[in-house]
């Protein structure tokens, strides 16, 4: 088919001349041009309909970007969902929420500290299997006594696809593992700081549930950030003192701390987990009181007591057993093991010495050549099926047979004591004290250097 050319034969006729043969051809001529001008009319329509068509067609909109996090971006919808679960905790205490904007700004930077760790964590090789995920998910939907197809629903009730929560689910199970990696390379308690600790005249052994306020302060502080960080923390004291706003509620409207949202709370501790300064102001108060503004490292703190728990003298049941064991592997079937213990204990019942029997049969390497003794022992340290076994014996008592997790057992209790194990127990609590706090302290320095060093544009409005 001839292109149809806009030429001056269809839209420009000439003028015809004054001689009657024209006046024909003037005729015939703009009959050719009023076709030729309703043909290019109908081309164009046929253009021009399309692209009408086209922008008529709705488009979903642009989701907005609230913050580029390195080379990755939280979208304004990530930002509402995570308000919305804010929001859905506090229902019936909204007046304790800080103001939107403030709220918003908070929420805003745990995301970005979260997608910072999952990031660095990325780099670091740490991963999550599907399987555990899948695992951690079931165990959810147990501890909340429903299926799996019921959490999908309540999830879906609350605008959450079963995908995106196990997401969210993987991603603190990364920072755990992040954590944990962090502060193994870099934490170590040796025995001569236990000994430190334990022998400190300001060690204190009580437990304690406290809370706290901050104002933070940046690392450089000048002196007007420092004055005004001041003015702060003093306004909300008096704010509290003048029983205008509890402690829980100002945590959460005015404190610049990871825990403001849960009011503060610091959760049960021993007073010498925490530093020294903190923990003599919390020994000299009374369950209620909140205290005077203390500078920390990271900025202004007030502290409040919220309850006491004294530590008493710790006992511990300790159990003496011997027992024999035939293993199950891939040549001893779980049949044949049970029927060779089945017969080791009718010798054992038929008079035969329970040691004797253990050291010329017992397949335990490590109690064996003993005569099966596992010496003394707390409940569970050989695992649950022994431990089970050994509580449901009298002193003297031989059990029925038992399978465990390496084959089957029979056990003879020979005795039960009570121990005082209080210095053991300050010990190991003296370790984890001193590990947890190095832990706290190096795991908020790598959280700064990362926050610190990362390129991150927030981009509310206001």
């Amino acid at each position: 088919m001839r292109p149809v050319r806009a030429s001056g034969h269809c839209l420009q006729p000439r003028a015809a001349e004054s001689h009657p043969e024209h006046t024909r051809d003037r005729s015939r001529i703009n009959r050719i041009a009023s076709r030729c001008i309703a043909l290019l009319a109908l081309l164009a329509a046929a253009f021009v309909a399309p692209v009408h068509a086209q922008l008529a067609v709705p488009v979903a909109p642009v989701e907005s970007v609230v913050a580029v996090v390195e080379e990755d971006v939280i979208l304004r919808s990530e930002l509402d969902r995570a308000l919305a679960n804010i929001t859905a905790q506090y229902a019936d205490r909204r007046d304790q929420l800080p103001p939107q904007a403030a709220l918003e700004r908070q929420v805003l930077e745990r995301l970005i500290l979260l997608r910072l760790q999952v990031q660095r964590a990325r780099e670091m090789g740490v991963r999550v299997p599907d399987t555990e995920v899948e695992e951690a998910i079931r165990r959810i939907a147990q501890q909340n006594n429903i299926s799996l197809e019921q959490m999908r629903s309540q999830l879906a009730n609350d605008g959450i696809d079963l995908p995106e929560f196990a997401q969210s689910l993987r991603d603190e199970m990364v920072v755990q593992r992040l954590r944990q990696q962090i502060v193994q390379s870099r934490v170590q308690v040796s025995e001569s700081e236990i000994d430190i600790l334990l022998a400190s005249e300001s060690q204190q052994v009580g437990r304690v549930r406290a809370a706290n306020i901050l104002v933070a302060l940046p690392d450089g502080a000048t002196p007007e950030q420092i004055e005004l960080a001041k003015t702060k923390i003093d306004g909300v004291r008096s704010l509290i003192a003048r029983g205008e706003m509890g402690f829980q509620a100002a945590a959460i409207r005015y404190s610049d701390a990871p825990n403001a949202l849960e009011g503060g709370d610091l959760g049960v501790r021993r007073l010498d987990e925490m530093p020294p300064l903190f923990a003599r102001m919390l020994e000299s108060m009374q369950p209620g009181d909140v205290s005077e503004a203390v500078r920390g490292p990271g900025g202004y703190h007030l502290l409040q007591l919220v309850e006491r728990a004294n530590d008493g003298p710790q006992q511990l049941t300790e159990y003496n057993a011997r027992h024999i064991m035939v293993r199950i592997n891939e040549v001893v079937s779980r049949e044949d093991a049970r029927a060779r213990i089945d017969a080791l204990l009718a010798r054992v019942r038929a008079g035969e010495d329970f040691g004797d029997v253990a050291r010329a049969e017992s397949q335990d390497a490590a109690t064996r050549n003993q005569g099966g003794d596992m010496g003394w022992f707390p409940a569970n340290a050989w695992g649950e099926a022994i431990g089970q076994a050994v509580m449901a014996l009298k002193d003297g008592e031989i059990s029925e047979p038992f399978v465990s997790s390496s084959g089957w057992h029979i056990l003879q209790r020979l005795g039960t004591r009570e121990q005082d194990i209080t210095d053991r127990v300050r010990r190991d609590e003296a370790r984890e004290t001193i590990g947890r706090r190095k832990a706290e302290d190096e795991y908020e320095r790598f959280l700064r250097q990362l926050r610190d060093e990362a390129y991150v544009e927030t981009r509310l409005a206001g």
